[in-house]
């Protein structure tokens, strides 16, 4: 699944190629993948139809693009003050295409414009956004901004903290936040309501960074270990950025389609039976909530109960 990353990657390719553009026609080709828009396809349509894209904003792995009515177009579609939210899911993906490009597999969502953009490519002619979803556990909808909220928030994810890269993002209240809770650390992290953005395979590399055990209860977490840990955080999806993600598959792509090659730093996650990079110590994986956790037996050591 896409973690911070991965989807900060995408949200900037909609601010170069997106942003500021008027829709002209929308389809929606499964009703699956705008199950969370509650009035339905066809309104899903109409209300996007005739609005310009504001800015693309992000908050943890969520996406969403404000809507705006162009000067002098006093067309239906959304009330001022409704955003278009997108969830990629477990393997959606947003990609800029040329209109007469063939439809993917797995095409669930297709967006026009009425102006042209010239795309990396450098062709101009009728290009258009694209929602590819395999699995279908991701898709977009409309919602309205929540209230007292910068940036047209939606309501529909005010609940979700914000990420550590955040400049607004508060230390003090999640070192707090960790103590008072009766759980663990890599818990804690994939706790959307405490941190978002943060996913399995960036919380392990994290983990490792800060030589922590990921069933270290965090009330045992100092404010010392919670800053340390927070900058490793801060460091590993920094450096996965200037990567461009991490890619396993190709379920995995930026708007333009391409892969992000951070897999190839990763020193926890995937790298069961190798050498740990600072002890040489065999690498493990335990499952952990249907997932898997990967660590070094002697720099994580495992806590005492």
């Amino acid at each position: 699944m896409p973690e911070l990353p991965e989807v900060e990657v995408v949200r900037r390719g909609l601010e170069r190629w997106v942003s500021g553009r008027i829709v002209s026609g929308v389809q929606v080709l499964h009703p699956r993948a705008v199950r969370r828009h509650v009035a339905g396809p066809a309104d899903f349509a109409d209300r996007l139809v005739g609005r310009r894209f504001g800015a693309a904003h992000r908050r943890g792995k969520y996406l969403w693009l404000p809507l705006e009515s162009p000067s002098g177009n006093d067309g239906p579609a959304a009330p001022e003050g409704t955003s278009l939210l997108a969830h990629l899911g477990m393997s959606g993906q947003l990609l800029l295409q040329q209109g007469e490009s063939r439809d993917e597999t797995h095409l669930r969502i297709r967006i026009r414009f009425d102006d042209d953009r010239v795309p990396v490519s450098g062709e101009t002619e009728g290009t258009e956004l694209r929602f590819v979803d395999q699995r279908t556990f991701g898709g977009l909808s409309l919602h309205d901004h929540a209230p007292g909220q910068p940036d047209g928030l939606p309501d529909a994810i005010a609940h979700i903290a914000r990420d550590p890269l955040d400049p607004d993002f508060d230390e003090a209240a999640f070192h707090a936040a960790l103590r008072r809770r009766r759980t663990t650390v890599k818990r804690a992290l994939l706790d959307q309501s405490l941190i978002s953005g943060v996913g399995n395979i960036y919380a392990d590399e994290a983990l490792w960074r800060s030589r922590l055990h990921y069933d270290r209860p965090t009330a045992t977490l100092t404010r010392a270990l919670c800053a340390a840990l927070l900058v490793h955080v801060r460091d590993v999806m920094t450096a996965a950025l200037a990567a461009g993600g991490t890619s396993f598959d190709s379920l995995y792509v930026n708007v333009n389609g391409e892969s992000g090659y951070f897999e190839r730093s990763l020193d926890a996650y995937g790298r069961e039976g190798e050498p740990c990079r600072r002890c040489g110590t065999a690498m493990r994986r335990r499952p952990w909530m249907n997932r898997s956790s990967y660590y070094c037996p002697r720099c994580q050591r495992t806590p005492r109960r």
